[in-house]
């Protein structure tokens, strides 16, 4: 899905979107690694301590100018400095109004401002929420780490400040937290620094390599090369480990470009660079870490009154960055990674003979670390949404984007869909068997239910792959590795000993999951499974009811010779494993105490071509935000029988289109209780692939409405799995014409992709003269649709993949 990189023609020069503002050129901390103060470059000291009011009004119409000129959509700006709190907050709230006032009308701003944190207090915090100005904030560990580096010029530490600063940020102004950037030491142990910065609970960490060039070295032990890659590495495994419960910039573009993607950094990738910094006399310079390469690198020789931000990307040093592969020097250009690499920061290249015309200074360690990454992504595939080596034919992705998809292009997001719960289920095993809060009792059932599952998956796979195509696994399974990690996150004294509600139970579950395996596998073993629902539940299969005094209490279940014995303290049952699967199965002998016992098989809903469980017995079917409704009645079964059918000619008939990707990916139908204000209620889960939750309909043309439409929340909820579309750090929020309230960007994604289906779906019916008011609800809906689409495209935070993805959504939206 991506395009090489090119040299940019002088007429097609790419702009410039990401500022840096110098607002204040001093520093209360004495930081022993800053490349501002500390480096070749000290041109600090002539400069002014702070932008004047004529700066701040010259830069501001400058970038605005710039904006308008290139059709910007989004400008973002970072308040840099020195450290930026130093400017107080008179300068700091006129710097912003200039820029929002500037902007107004133009494109979208974001703005951002980068600081130690020591001076960060609730006046502070207030401005930037009164404003929109996301905080992200400098510290390199724990207590020991940071002060390595991180002091006042007296020694003192600054810890506690930027402790602080930090909670403040997290504990009463969330919305500001844009997150952590830390600089690394390899005298620091990685494991510490990771946890230390997991429990401050950033949405993102930024680890970044101290500025070095290739006359002043980073700090290695002798005769090792590859030490910031073995760093970085054992911080990698941890993360995937833990299921990447926070964003690490490094790790996500080297997984990003590993699958074709662009990079989120400049460190990395081959874009071309859309960067300048601004001092705070008004001098455009490059990017400032070049302080570290020679007295003088970052210079432009241009300012904000004498020059327009187009001389500045004429710039040789600009233009040096955004010729991809051909930039670069042989050695990088022949390397196996240099589409990921990028030749890696272009001021650790610098060598004072030959300039920047030099692999980076840490070129044997990007080499080690994107390769270890590359082999975790093929051994393991999707372990979760940032490890994904599932792709789609460009035709099946482009059949998506128009709307409907077709049935190569269900079967491939299926088979995605069965990596990743595969990959799930390994991590609920893995995290349950280490997790202190799990009792040794449930670690040896969980024990012996995956020693089922892997033999099952060595010699009847088959048994296994049709048991873990049920939606609700993955569902369970979320559930699970949620539970454990909150568990983890408890602070180690008061976590000791402490035992999740529910969780016993849910990690049982795994038994039920094996069992149900074996069953549809016809082999033999033996689980353990908890009571649930008054119920023994087999996933795929349907449950048994028992006595509810029997609530609370775990099963013996027993596969064995085509039977299915369970065992409930006294009382027991035998079940036929065909019957099972096929739907006919009820106890057919009691022992014991001999209390009743009823099995409520799962029914399935059949339609010429087409073939879906209807689930209403599942214990985790509960995920789609609506409450669902109970075991059915056989008269109501009937009744959804009929409508179903009914529905099925309808989408046949009039909505073909869209007819091939249900058959294809439609699995299961969850029944909803019933709306209260008598309206239609539907919902899909991002995390159960092939259901469609609803609530039956007065006729069946609004039944094949709500499945068309909700079907579409299915298939996207899938392709994101897979791609990126959009920024998922991107928490603006955006109007929706279809709703009240404005909603984040993902959620509007949804929605439109939804609303395309009901528009094409109002383009059929408009043509049936028995509705003539299709035709008005076909137009509303398109107009809605198209609205949508626009916020969509104008909103930047797509990547380019999902700006090519809306842009066929338009298509055909307009045919």
């Amino acid at each position: 899905m991506s395009r090489p990189a090119v040299p940019p023609s002088e007429s097609a020069l790419a702009p410039l979107s990401q500022f840096v503002l110098k607002v204040h050129s001093r520093c209360d901390l004495a930081c022993d690694h800053c490349y501002v103060y500390e480096a070749a470059d000290q041109s600090w000291r002539g400069r002014p301590m702070a932008m004047s009011d004529e700066v701040i009004s010259r830069t501001a119409q400058r970038i605005a100018d710039h904006a308008a000129a290139h059709a910007l959509d989004t400008v973002q700006v970072v308040l840099h400095g020195g450290e930026p709190l130093l400017a107080g907050q008179a300068r700091l709230r006129r710097i912003v109004t200039e820029l929002q006032g500037a902007l107004r009308g133009i494109g979208r701003l974001d703005l951002r401002i980068h600081t130690n944190g020591v001076l960060l207090n609730e006046d502070f915090c207030e401005l930037f929420a009164e404003h929109g100005v996301k905080v992200g904030i400098s510290i390199d560990g724990d207590r020991a780490a940071n002060d390595r580096h991180r002091r006042y010029a007296d020694g003192r530490s600054s810890y506690d400040q930027v402790i602080r600063a930090i909670g403040l940020l997290h504990d009463r102004f969330r919305e500001l937290y844009a997150g952590l950037l830390c600089t690394i030491d390899i005298a620091n142990d990685p494991l510490a620094v990771y946890q230390s910065l997991i429990k401050l609970h950033p949405p993102r960490i930024d680890f970044l390599l101290p500025h070095a060039t290739w006359d002043h070295p980073p700090v290695r032990t002798p005769a090792s090369d590859s030490e910031y890659a073995d760093w970085l590495t054992v911080i990698f495994d941890r993360w995937v480990s833990d299921g990447q419960r926070v964003r690490i910039r490094t790790f996500d573009s080297i997984l990003s470009t590993l699958r074709g993607g662009t990079s989120l950094t400049e460190a990395l990738g081959l874009g071309p660079t859309a960067l300048a910094v601004i001092e705070t006399d008004g001098s455009y310079e490059q990017v400032d870490s070049l302080k570290a390469a020679f007295d003088g690198a970052p210079e432009t020789g241009m300012n904000v009154f004498d020059h327009a931000l187009d001389a500045v990307t004429q710039h040789p040093g600009i233009l040096a960055r955004q010729q991809g592969v051909a930039g670069l020097c042989r050695t990088c250009q022949d390397c196996p990674v240099v589409t990921s690499c990028g030749g890696g920061l272009y001021t650790h290249r610098h060598r004072s003979s030959n300039g920047f015309a030099n692999p980076s200074v840490y070129c044997t360690d990007l080499l080690k670390l994107i390769s270890h990454i590359g082999n975790r992504v093929r051994a393991e595939p999707i372990e979760s949404p940032g490890i994904r080596t599932h792709v789609l034919g460009s035709l099946q992705f482009r059949a998506l984007a128009a709307g409907p998809g077709d049935g190569a292009a269900m079967a491939q997001l299926a088979e995605a869909q069965r990596s990743l719960v595969r990959s799930l289920l390994g991590a609920v095993y893995q995290q349950g068997m280490t997790g202190p809060e799990v009792s040794a009792e449930v670690k040896a059932e969980l024990q012996r239910a995956w020693s089922l599952l892997t033999a099952l998956d060595r010699e009847r796979p088959e048994g296994l792959a049709a048991t873990l195509r049920h939606p609700y696994i993955r569902a369970w399974a979320i559930r699970c590795v949620r539970q454990l990690r909150a568990a983890a996150a408890w602070p180690s004294d008061a976590g000791r000993g402490r035992r999740v509600p529910g969780l016993a139970a849910d990690l049982g579950h795994l038994g039920a999951i094996a069992a149900a395996a074996a069953v549809r596998a016809g082999t033999s073993g033996t689980v353990q499974i908890p009571v649930l629902d008054d119920a023994v539940h087999l996933p795929t299969l349907g449950r048994l009811v028992v006595d509810p005094q029997e609530t609370g209490q775990t099963a013996t279940v027993d596969v064995a010779g085509g039977l299915v014995a369970v065992r409930l303290g006294g009382s027991g049952w035998t079940l036929a494993g065909t019957d099972l699967v096929s739907g006919v199965a009820g106890p057919d002998a009691t022992v014991g105490r001999g209390h009743a016992a009823s099995w409520q098989p799962l029914r399935t809903l059949c339609a010429p071509g087409i073939r879906v469980v209807l689930e209403d017995t599942d214990p985790y079917r509960d995920c789609h935000q609506r409450h669902p409704a109970p075991r059915l009645t056989d008269a109501e079964f009937a009744q959804w029988q009929r409508q179903f059918r009914a529905a099925w000619q309808e989408i046949e008939c009039e909505h073909s289109a869209y007819a091939a990707a249900l058959a294809a990916g439609l699995t299961t139908l969850m029944p909803l209780a019933a709306a209260t204000d008598g309206g239609d209620l539907v919902a899909a889960a991002r995390d159960a692939f092939g259901a469609v939750a609803v609530a039956r309909p007065a006729d069946p043309a609004t039944l094949a409405l709500l499945l068309i439409e909700e079907f579409q929340q299915v298939k996207l909820g899938a392709l994101l799995d897979l791609y990126d579309l959009f920024d998922p750090a991107d928490d603006h929020l955006f109007h929706a014409p279809w709703r009240e309230g404005k909603h984040l960007l993902g959620d509007l994604l949804q929605g439109t992709y939804a609303h395309l289906a009901v528009t094409d779906f109002w383009r059929a019916r408009q043509r049936l003269a028995a509705d003539p008011a299709a035709g008005q609800q076909f137009e509303h809906q398109r107009a809605q649709t198209r609205d949508a689409i626009e916020t969509l495209a104008t909103s930047g935070s797509l990547t380019p993949l999902g700006t090519w993805f809306i842009g066929e959504m338009r298509h055909s939206v307009e045919q």
